[in-house]
């Protein structure tokens, strides 16, 4: 078999997909009690995060922030929405935008469950750093993004 991997033992991507499934597990049992799916925490906290640095986003912004495709962040948006989270107005520039300001209820939720999701993360990706100071959080996220920024 020249050139291919014998098997899915040695393959990175077979690993990374059962990795990837584990971890999104693992988030989605700590959202559980904040009653957020996973996409719906990554566009909310994303959506916090922007206005806390005085950005009132569109949704296309978000969808750019977050890294979900405009469709998906649509339909969350509303969601959100629906749920009290998030609120949608029209821009006054393009009335085809909507501006997304995260309420009251939005941020304390995203301030409860940011924390429980970082909390996650440092559990499910401490062993990647044992024995390795280099693979620590920072220098897995450092890893992380070589690759989603790669060409």
């Amino acid at each position: 078999m020249d050139g291919l991997v014998e098997g899915p033992a040695n393959s990175p991507g077979f690993w990374l997909w059962h990795t990837t499934l584990r971890w999104q597990r693992e988030v989605a049992a700590a959202l559980a009690p904040y009653d957020l799916t996973h996409p719906q925490f990554v566009l909310l906290s994303c959506a916090w995060w922007l206005n806390e640095q005085g950005a009132v986003p569109n949704q296309q912004e978000l969808s750019a922030q977050a890294g979900t495709d405009v469709r998906t962040t649509s339909q969350v948006v509303r969601k959100l929405e629906a749920k009290g989270l998030l609120d949608r107005t029209t821009d006054p520039d393009d009335t085809r935008a909507r501006r997304l300001r995260i309420t009251p209820r939005g941020t304390a939720l995203a301030r409860a469950a940011v924390p429980t999701v970082e909390a996650v993360d440092r559990a499910f990706f401490a062993p990647a750093a044992h024995g390795t100071p280099a693979l620590d959080g920072d220098g897995l996220s450092r890893l992380l993004r070589r690759l989603v920024d790669a060409p």
